[in-house]
């Protein structure tokens, strides 16, 4: 029996992850809580994912399976592996993180041993998959997504949006819930910018810009989808960029953004401070399941700005605690960053950057982790009666 809450029997969890350390992203870090919190209750776990990885973490086992790199990401092949470490490890649950092809394969050997699932749906694998030309049609990518998720027993979601376009293109209602992200509001906090090493990354990034310039800053993956390019509309607002991250698209976007500081990849308190140095944060891809990097920067006492689309429509409280702009709308992106970057706009952004702490402050990476044991729990009773 799957309980929850630290109390009654142990639970094991096998998660199979398209992505793990050494990687750093959205995906990685999700997991990385999860097996952080069913550690610090006492639940036992076992990872799958792309080699080269770890041997293990917080305590638990991590197996590698073949993988290849694709456009800068470590890609897993389905493996005979897999159906062996599932077997020697007899897990109460499977939880398939970001499910594309191991997660897949992870998913129809579960069903096939009557052991619930328990999918998330993080990463916009219908619109990645036809940004890198992997299917020929949107319809053909979202077709995959419904198979994959179909063979789970429940789906997760990070936001309305993203439950609204798994509804939308077939996948059950019955079988999805909405699970949102957690935030390390310890780490991401405000005070990094009044430490000495705070003040002298401020210095650092600001130096050759007329006093009172207003920092402006990404952080992310430097690649196709986050279109990161469209920073250029905001030439000739006398701001400084400072862009955080790393990617294949690095060097063109050196190359069109002579504005900005490139700080590459960023991590633990380095990062934290980089956000609490900043005076705005802006996001500029337009197909985000949740905005992660929205939560840490609000964490950070920063305004942010972001496209009204995806996730940062559960995430940013309009004229709160930043700005939406238009998706498509360059335009409207530039006069968002104008009315928080001007001389004047200091204590708007102060204003802004205390509501969006507020904001994110409940939602702990704790109170996310109980809700999901509770999800185990849920697939786990339910299973009997779903169809196998």
């Amino acid at each position: 029996m799957v309980t929850h809450g630290g109390h009654g029997e142990t639970v094991r969890v096998a998660i199979v992850t398209e992505s793990f350390l050494p990687a750093t992203n959205g995906v990685t870090t999700s997991v990385l809580r999860v097996l952080d919190h069913l550690a610090a209750r006492g639940h036992q776990a076992m990872v799958v994912c792309p080699g080269p990885a770890p041997a293990h973490y917080a305590g638990f086992p991590v197996r590698e399976v073949t993988s290849f790199t694709f456009q800068g990401f470590r890609a897993a092949v389905p493996s005979p592996l897999l159906a062996r470490h599932l077997d020697e490890f007899r897990p109460d649950v499977v939880h398939a993180a970001a499910p594309f092809a191991l997660g897949y394969q992870a998913l129809l050997l579960a069903r096939r041993r009557a052991v619930p699932t328990v999918a998330i749906f993080q990463t916009d694998i219908a619109r990645f998959a036809l940004k890198y030309g992997l299917v020929g049609t949107e319809w053909a990518s979202w077709r995959w997504v419904r198979t994959v998720h179909d063979q789970a027993d429940l789906t997760l979601a990070p936001s309305s949006a993203a439950l609204h376009d798994l509804h939308t293109n077939g996948v059950a209602r019955t079988r999805t819930a909405l699970w949102g992200r957690g935030v390390d509001a310890v780490t991401y906090h405000p005070r990094h910018r009044a430490t000495a090493a705070g003040q002298a990354l401020r210095e650092e990034l600001l130096r050759g810009t007329p006093a009172g310039t207003a920092l402006v800053g990404y952080v992310g993956r430097l690649a196709p989808e986050k279109r990161v390019e469209r920073l250029a509309a905001l030439e000739g607002l006398g701001v400084r960029l400072a862009i955080v991250g790393d990617g294949p698209s690095r060097s063109a976007l050196e190359r069109k953004l002579t504005n900005a500081v490139f700080l590459g990849k960023r991590t633990g308190e380095e990062l934290a401070r980089c956000y609490a140095a900043l005076d705005v944060f802006v996001h500029t891809g337009i197909h985000e399941t949740f905005g992660q990097t929205l939560q840490e920067a609000m964490a950070s006492g920063v305004p942010v700005v972001a496209p009204a689309a995806g996730g940062p429509l559960d995430v940013v409280a309009p004229g709160e605690t930043g700005y939406l702009y238009g998706p498509e709308d360059d335009a409207d992106l530039r006069s968002a960053v104008a009315a928080l970057s001007a001389p004047d706009a200091a204590a708007r952004r102060a204003q802004m950057g205390e509501a969006g702490r507020r904001r994110v402050l409940p939602r702990s990476w704790e109170a996310l982790g109980e809700t999901l044991l509770e999800h185990y729990a849920a697939v786990a009773d339910a299973t009997p009666v779903l169809s196998r």
